[in-house]
């Protein structure tokens, strides 16, 4: 059976964000993890719900669909990175990893860990879920 692949980008930041550090986290994650475009491109960005307007924005920027994720289950998920910082604020490792496994379903795998934009204000994540032909998203 055929196989498409969702590539889900989730988001983190602080409050200070503004849209040109998501903007500025985005192209990064696109030029670090290039390679998997072989899949495709972004197909959907994520986000905790308490942090869902700014990624909106970018979504409505990019013309890519958002995902909600419910804060709450930030900590239910194993992350890559493990920044103190994020663990104590959210209770988790990394907020933006946490969202897009979140978002991209169960079984979904990240690409790498996140990276941090250039202002140090966001960060971005890549994971991918192998979605059989003909299977809803």
């Amino acid at each position: 059976m055929k196989q498409s692949v969702l590539r889900v980008a989730g988001f983190g930041f602080r409050s200070e964000a503004t849209l040109e550090s998501l903007v500025q986290a985005l192209d990064q994650l696109i030029e670090q993890y290039g390679s998997v475009y072989k899949y495709g491109l972004i197909n959907r960005l994520a986000a905790a719900h308490s942090m869902l307007p700014l990624v909106e924005e970018l979504g409505q920027l990019r013309n890519i669909e958002v995902i909600a994720v419910a804060d709450a289950e930030l900590s239910t998920v194993a992350t890559l990175t493990h920044s103190t910082h994020s663990l104590q604020a959210r209770g988790t490792g990394s907020v933006a990893e946490a969202v897009a496994l979140l978002a991209a379903g169960p079984n979904a795998r990240l690409v790498g860990p996140r990276i941090i934009s250039a202002d140090r204000q966001a960060t971005a994540a890549l994971a991918l879920l192998e979605v059989p032909e003909g299977a809803t998203e």
